[in-house]
């Protein structure tokens, strides 16, 4: 599963690394709505929480689809600026059909992107109400009066933004812009020496360039399936703060495609390819297989051991132990004429962590 970017025929001048004070505050806002997604952010999100007016606070709760359960796209900027004015000016420059229905991402179950706005289709209106009453009836009562009051309603929606900058996101953006911008700086001259597969990987293990005779793309590790060309010629990839264990990429139709990932913070390791992630998940979910890491956890045996121990033959314990090493759970040595396997604690300690960072990239 993975998202992809054809990139084919695009010069590397056209892929562009650039922090977006839109983009982050989105973060932080879904960051406020969904803390147990972000525990690194736990001091942040407890004390802006704790601070902000009842007011502001409703408000957030009532227009939260936009940046709860996934992303409006209006949120990730195709082309960022220094100031969120700039960006909102951006924003305001899109026809009501285009906003409304980017600002409409209300659920994972998002509307189509092969029907027009839901403004003007039936189809599309629908969906945008039934998705809404899903979310409870503040939510539904916005869709609606956003459906009959478009430009009211994006207007309101841009003084909520510039209410959230004045409580608490200028300060937050001035405290972590620098940090984003080194790290853009870092990935734009990796891109010009090293090439692009060294600029994507640096950004992201789960970002990878697959080049072949059909022409060359960006792949993005995710548990879902997108496919999108270089719209308008060029790609924004921006790195986020706030946005860990978070992998968004634009993907939608006549969007230009815009991938935000989280910026290098110091931590040692990566995301561990979804693909690995379900093998492992498989590898322990039989029964026997389960039963077999109960001893291997505890130290290393031979397959001989493992089939006396369990009653069944040595082919079957081989059949068995092929699979958890394939999923590269198994440490196997060599002690003269015996070959002694044992489960690798470290690995089946962050399979928790790998499978919540997996869905939730």
């Amino acid at each position: 599963m993975s998202v992809t970017i054809d990139i084919t025929g695009l010069p590397h001048e056209r892929i562009t690394f650039c922090p977006s004070p839109l983009a982050e505050l989105g973060n932080a806002l879904h960051a406020l709505a969904e803390p147990g997604h972000h525990a690194r952010l736990h001091a942040w999100t407890t004390t802006t929480a704790a601070v902000l007016k009842p007011e502001l606070a409703d408000r957030l709760h009532e227009a939260d689809f936009m940046w709860r359960s996934t992303r409006s796209d209006f949120l990730l900027p195709a082309q960022p600026r220094e100031t969120l004015a700039e960006e909102l000016d951006d924003v305001d420059r899109m026809d009501d059909e285009k906003f409304v229905g980017a600002a409409l991402e209300i659920s994972c179950s998002t509307l189509a992107t092969d029907v027009p706005s839901p403004l003007v289709d039936a189809r599309a209106r629908r969906r945008a109400l039934d998705l809404a009453a899903a979310r409870g009836p503040r939510q539904s009562a916005f869709v609606e009066r956003m459906l009959a009051e478009p430009t009211a309603t994006r207007a309101w929606i841009r003084r909520l933004l510039e209410d959230c900058d004045q409580a608490f996101f200028a300060d937050t953006w001035r405290r972590v812009r620098v940090q984003l911008a080194a790290d853009a700086r870092h990935k734009t001259e990796l891109l010009r020496r090293k090439g692009l597969a060294d600029a994507l990987t640096a950004a992201s293990p789960a970002l990878s360039l697959e080049e072949d005779e059909r022409g060359s793309r960006i792949v993005v590790d995710k548990l879902v399936h997108g496919r999108t060309e270089a719209h308008g010629g060029a790609v924004t990839l921006v790195p986020t703060a706030f946005g860990r264990p978070h992998l968004f990429a634009l993907s939608a139709p006549g969007w230009q495609p815009v991938i935000q990932y989280p910026a290098d913070n110091g931590e040692v390791g990566g995301a561990e390819p979804v693909e690995t992630v379900k093998l492992r998940l498989e590898a322990i979910a039989h029964p026997m297989r389960m039963r077999l890491c109960r001893s291997l956890a505890r130290g290393p045996f031979s397959t001989s051991e493992l089939a006396d121990a369990y009653g069944i033959t040595a082919p079957e314990v081989s059949r068995h132990l092929s699979v958890l090493k394939k999923a590269g759970l198994l440490i196997t040595q060599r002690r003269g004429r015996y070959v002694l396997h044992q489960l690798n604690p470290s690995v089946v300690a962050r399979l928790g962590s790998d499978f919540l960072e997996s869905v939730l990239r």
